[in-house]
């Protein structure tokens, strides 16, 4: 008996005499339905994070356009509980002294600026700074539908593979009967043993082909973790709700309404259209240095002295007595009003630079809008071909299974009575397995290209 036989038996064994390992079913823990899975996701991906601080980010900064309209204000203040300067000066005709000064002063100051024309810069901030911030909340919205797609397609992968697994698993039983069968017909001489270890040969397939169920299971399992974010040794066990496992029930599809709703609702080619915006009004803020500025300066100062002693030559000390401080800073209040005009007439060409950097980039905005929108149209129509592709595929499936059921049932008959031989019998049951796997396989791939078509045309919901 050859190496890969004697390990079809090994593996059959195994699981003709421990039934339940290796078949064990998905370990129970914390249920989830897709609306579950969704909600995890978006509250821990990094996506949608980063996404919301970009936003809260660009409010900041629509805030700060709004105060480029508003007066600058700062106050300067200075005390000095006391001073020494020591100086020379010439007096009576060439006799020099020493003076020695001690002082004690404050100084306060009020100064408000407020610009009056700066060639519409300011406004120009405002409105690209406003159009980025919008496209920033679209960017947010595409950011949480592409999680919400991304974690429905990996939801439903499971289901499927689930499904799979169970399909397996009958087999296996149905293979384990069947070798039941055979053991004791070669018992009693109606079976050869080439029939009883071909036999066993298909229920080590079959066994196989279970491990090989929950590897595939597991592992999608893992990705769904893996999206979710979550501690991948947490245990969760999947139970939707009928509405999320629904497929559509007709496959006719309008492409022509399908783009113009695409076109409408995609939330990042609305985030690319208020991007090229901003860009646009980057152009006028850069223009905005060939064009003078004016502003209104506005200033409050006063300021007072506690004391001053004088000394010359080291003698002759004198103290100037002054008022109080408080009295001082009341009664030395000056204001100071004027206009500030200024025009940069020559830069070195630094401003045209800036004006065609900012026209280039909002040139490029523009294409990926464009190059954005005709991949929408045709991803559309590649997604609507794959969606009515699921259809036909699902009744083909079918009718392909209906055909391998009445083909195994004539097929056993006819073994079990010794006028058929193993090699149909085999290949019949393997026709019907693989035919249950193509209807489930079919079914959610169904549910899959409706997500798929509900993404491209921007029409997920987001709780």
């Amino acid at each position: 008996m050859g190496s890969w036989l004697r390990s079809y038996l090994c593996i059959a064994a195994f699981f003709f005499f421990f039934p339940t390992i290796g078949a064990t079913a998905q370990e129970s823990g914390k249920k989830l339905s897709l609306s579950d899975c969704i909600s995890i996701a978006l509250e821990q991906a990094t996506a949608a994070k980063k996404a919301g601080y970009n936003l809260k980010l660009q409010g900041a900064d629509v805030l700060r356009s709004y105060g480029n309209f508003l007066p600058k204000v700062s106050v300067s203040a200075a005390y000095s509980p006391y001073a020494l300067n020591r100086t020379y000066t010439q007096y009576n005709y060439g006799d020099i002294a020493r003076i020695r000064t001690e002082s004690e002063s404050i100084d306060l100051t009020l100064t408000t600026s407020l610009n009056l024309f700066n060639g519409f810069r300011d406004f120009a901030s405002l409105q690209s700074a406003l159009n980025r911030r919008d496209a920033a909340e679209f960017s947010l919205a595409r950011a949480r539908q592409t999680i919400a797609y991304d974690v429905t397609q990996a939801y439903f992968q499971v289901l499927m593979n689930r499904e799979l697994l169970v399909i397996a698993r009958e087999n296996l039983l149905t293979s384990r009967d069947q070798l039941t069968l055979t053991d004791r017909q070669f018992q009693i001489g109606l079976k050869s043993i080439t029939d009883l270890n071909q036999q066993q040969a298909d229920t080590a397939e079959s066994a196989l082909n279970v491990i090989k169920s929950e590897t595939r299971m597991q592992r999608s399992m893992l990705e769904l973790l893996r999206r979710l974010q979550i501690d991948p040794q947490t245990k969760i066990s999947l139970e939707p709700s009928p509405e999320e496992i629904k497929g559509p029930v007709s496959s006719k599809l309008d492409i022509d309404s399908l783009a113009t709703l695409a076109l409408e609702r995609r939330n990042d080619l609305k985030s690319r259209d208020h991007e090229a915006n901003a860009a646009k009004w980057q152009i006028t803020q850069a223009r905005a240095s060939w064009l003078p500025r004016l502003d209104l300066n506005f200033s409050v100062t006063t300021g007072g002295t506690g004391y001053i002693r004088q000394s010359i030559n080291g003698s002759q000390e004198t103290e100037y007595a002054f008022p109080p401080l408080s009295d001082q800073l009341g009664n030395s209040i000056g204001y100071s009003v004027a206009l500030n005009l200024s025009w940069s007439l020559f830069d070195g060409f630094q401003t045209r630079y800036n004006v065609e950097a900012a026209k280039i980039s909002h040139i490029n905005q523009r294409l990926d809008y464009q190059d954005l929108q005709n991949n929408i149209l045709i991803d559309l129509r590649q997604v609507a071909g794959d969606y009515n592709a699921a259809f036909t595929e699902i009744e083909t499936a079918k009718v392909r299974l209906k055909a391998a059921e009445s083909a195994f049932a004539g097929i056993k008959r006819k073994y079990e009575l010794g006028a058929a031989g193993f090699v149909e019998l085999s290949t019949a049951r393997a026709a019907l397995f693989n035919a249950r796997s193509g209807l489930a396989q079919a079914n959610f791939n169904l549910l899959l290209q409706k997500n798929i078509l509900d993404f491209t045309t921007g029409n997920l919901s987001v709780q």
